[in-house]
């Protein structure tokens, strides 16, 4: 019996240690893989946790000012007081709506937006119901949110445009993001719905800069998705501020005085610097209304209008330059040997090539002149013998060296290049070889030549500065960083070449058979040289020119531009101003007077002798 017992004990004590064995076989197995979750991928589990419980918010950066020179605001961030409502804290949203209609302006076409969208939101999430209030609207708010469940006043910020419709051409104007812009940008912040980006002018060629950064705030959420508290915050970075060249009491009185005309443009720049004082085109827009979204009325209204107020003529208005070009080909004869200081021409009111006739504009002809008669009374006849020796090749090579016909990587996106005609570009574009009569007529400025009123402010400015190769600019700082401090290098221009087109266009002026005698400012401070250009748009007929009809003289759009380039002061030229009232009629008698007014107004201004405003 003993045997026995021992037997049993003996065989509960294998089958106790085997059962324990297996135990502690199995929980050392879980606690090594405990173990490893732990230490080895903790921080991944812990990571897709927090996933669950956090919600990673952007926020919005405030936009980086623009400015002019002397630090006037251009494009500035207004506060923008709004009112949200959070749909779930309302038990009727639409009886809401109607309540809170009685103490600010709100229809019934905007009460059905907002319930559209509070039906594709969240419920806990906030719905914007009206913005842009003031502050007495927001007072009227406040005040009776007792009786507006789930609403509240909310403080945003709002694009303005101060100078509105003087500056719209320049500063441009921002907009929603579009899908065309998601798809082509890897930035979530674009994602955001009250995200605004440059859509034109400096808004747009500089928006990543003015942009800013967007921040981040992490925010807990229960299991609903619902916000608890906000667990950290990593601040937007505001966009850098911008200085441009623009004087805004210069720009503002060119963009009324080009009022007085349909449809005009003109730019006034440094003919040392670059710099651009300057820049507008009429008729203009007011930028303020595309910050929230234009009306289809008023979108096609602007749209309609034959002077096309969206177009920023002043670079992108494409003109034939007319007898503004003759210095052009003056420099060229000069500089090819073909004509000299004392070199006469006989003009009898025509020139004759072959069968063909070239007309000058003065019917009875300037008689015997010299270079610098002919550009001071602007005689046609007188660059039409030259051009034929000069050749289309050398005037078209010197009108670009000049910088017509072309780009200058200029800081708005809107600048067009115009186009100066040689042989090769006739032939690749029409497939026919240029011909002598074309020579004659692109000498005087029409022909296929286009130019921006830019490109004449340039080419002026490279005649007035002793022959360096200046390039126009707006943005001078980009936060604190310097943009343009650039020394031009020289043209290699022979300065007695300068000197006698300068005299003729001095004389332009100041001499009483100058084409723009009549526009001379008496006081001698003041004084300003230039050349007078029209440019015809619809050909003269031989009938019409039998009768002195002038073309398009009963129409508006047939008749001829009006243009005009000058400078001033006259004896140390430092600013230049081009100028071109389309269907003008004539450049004495329109553009001149114009071109005037302003040089005047910029030389009392004298912004070049103030530096930019970091």
């Amino acid at each position: 019996m003993m045997d026995e017992n021992f037997d049993r004990s003996k065989s509960f004590t294998r089958r106790a240690f085997v059962v324990g064995a297996v135990q502690g076989a199995v929980l050392a197995v879980l606690g090594g893989r405990l173990a490893w979750l732990q230490i080895v991928e903790g921080q991944k589990y812990k990571t897709l946790a927090d996933r669950n419980r956090i919600n990673v918010k952007m926020t919005v950066p405030s936009r980086g000012e623009v400015v002019d020179r002397f630090g006037v605001p251009l494009a500035l961030n207004n506060q923008n007081f709004r009112v949200l409502m959070i749909p779930e804290q309302s038990e009727d949203l639409e009886k809401a709506l109607k309540e809170l209609s009685n103490y600010i302006e709100l229809d019934q076409n905007a009460i059905d937006k907002v319930l559209k969208r509070a039906k594709r939101a969240a419920s806990f999430a906030p719905v914007e119901v009206t913005d842009n209030l003031s502050w007495e609207d927001v007072a009227k708010v406040e005040v009776n949110l007792p009786d507006l469940p789930g609403m509240s006043i909310d403080v945003g910020e709002i694009r303005t445009y101060p100078l509105a419709e003087a500056t719209a051409h320049i500063v441009g104007y921002v907009g929603a993001v579009t899908q065309s812009d998601l798809e082509s940008s890897d930035q979530q912040v674009l994602k955001l719905p009250d995200f605004r980006i440059g859509k034109t002018g400096i808004e747009r060629s500089y928006d990543e800069a003015i942009r800013g950064r967007e921040g981040t705030a992490h925010m807990e959420v229960n299991v609903r998705g619902r916000e608890v508290r906000e667990l950290q915050k990593n601040e937007s970075l505001s966009g850098k501020r911008l200085v441009l060249s623009i004087d805004a009491e210069l720009q503002r009185f060119v963009q009324t005085r080009l009022g007085y005309e349909r449809s005009a443009s003109a730019v006034i720049m440094d003919a040392h610097t670059g710099a651009v004082y300057a820049l507008s085109s009429f008729p203009s827009f007011d930028p303020n209304l595309f910050v929230k979204g234009i009306d289809q009325g008023r979108y096609q209204e602007l749209s309609n209008n034959p002077a096309f107020p969206f177009n920023n003529k002043a670079i992108s208005g494409q003109y034939p330059p007319g007898s503004t070009f003759k210095m052009i080909t003056a420099l060229a004869a000069l500089e090819s040997g073909v004509a000299k200081e004392r070199t006469v021409v006989h003009c009898p009111g025509h020139f004759e090539y072959g069968t063909d006739k070239f007309h000058c504009w003065k019917r009875n002809g300037h008689g015997n002149v010299d270079i610098v008669e002919a550009l001071m009374k602007s005689c046609d006849t007188y660059f039409y013998k030259l051009s034929l020796d000069i050749g289309i090749d050398r005037i078209a090579k010197t009108a670009r060296r000049f910088g017509l016909g072309q780009t200058y990587n200029f800081d708005l996106p809107e600048e067009r290049d115009g186009l100066i005609p040689d042989k090769d570009w006739k032939m690749a574009k029409l497939g026919q070889s240029w011909q002598p009569g074309e020579t004659i007529v692109a000498s005087i400025g029409q022909s296929y030549t286009q130019t921006t009123p830019l490109q004449l402010a340039v080419m002026t400015s490279r005649f007035v500065n002793g022959g360096f190769a200046v390039e126009p600019w707006l943005v001078g700082y980009e936060g604190s960083k310097l943009l343009h401090n650039k020394q031009w290098p020289s043209m290699n221009v022979n300065t007695e070449y300068l000197r006698l087109i300068k005299d003729g266009m001095d004389k332009v002026v100041d001499d009483k058979d100058g084409t723009a005698y009549a526009s001379q400012m008496r006081e001698p401070e003041w004084r300003f040289g230039g050349k007078t250009g029209t440019a015809q748009v619809k050909r003269i007929s031989a009938r019409e020119r039998a009768l002195n009809i002038r073309a398009g003289d009963d129409e508006w759009k047939y008749r001829h531009h009006a243009l005009f380039v000058g400078y001033a002061p006259i004896d140390n030229p430092r600013y230049v101003c081009s100028v071109v009232i389309e269907h003008g009629g004539s450049g004495s008698g329109a553009a001149a007077p114009l071109a005037r007014d302003l040089l005047r107004f910029t030389q009392e201004r004298d912004p070049a002798k103030t530096e930019m405003k970091v």
